[in-house]
């Protein structure tokens, strides 16, 4: 008796053995995997938010982000290759960021459009809106600055592994 392949590519006729069966049982088992995984991972999210709703909810914020050559990635939506943000200092970034805070609470700017024009975040195309949050999901040194802040507030100059930011809560 021969091999036959139907229209749907099974075959007919033959026992599946060796190579052919561990690659179909690899594949069922990735295929069972890959559902499980994705279901672990949505429970996961759900118990993210869950514990951030217990513990006061969701916030919000927008920031400006101004990177240096401590930053651990030295890229952004301004300088793709990074060639600014590694040339430039901590104190510079700061410096930087002292003097734009400083337009901000003057009234020479607003908060969204100095956000949208310095940022190195990616959030600047949303005037700095990072959307909202719960607890864990920052850089610690950033949800504590932001939780501390009241609705409308700005705060001073924070330092996390990103770089160096100046921080609204909007929510």
């Amino acid at each position: 008796m021969g091999i036959v392949v139907d229209d749907f590519g099974s075959l007919s006729g033959a026992r599946v053995t060796g190579a052919a069966k561990i690659e179909s049982d690899r594949k069922r088992k990735k295929a069972s995997t890959s559902a499980a995984d994705r279901s672990e991972k949505e429970n996961r999210k759900k118990k993210v938010k869950m514990s951030s709703s217990k513990v006061g909810g969701e916030i919000r914020a927008s920031h400006i982000l101004i990177k240096h050559e401590g930053s651990r990635r030295k890229a952004s939506w301004k300088d793709p290759e990074g060639r600014i943000i590694k040339s430039t200092t901590r104190e510079a970034a700061v410096s930087q960021l002292k003097a734009l805070r400083d337009d901000i609470v003057s009234g020479k700017a607003t908060f969204e459009d100095v956000a949208s024009r310095f940022s190195d975040c990616s959030s600047a195309k949303r005037g700095g809106d990072l959307g909202p949050f719960g607890r864990g999901q920052m850089q610690k040194p950033f949800e504590d600055a932001t939780l501390a802040l009241k609705v409308g507030e700005l705060s001073d100059i924070v330092d996390t592994d990103s770089g160096v930011h100046i921080i609204k809560r909007t929510k």
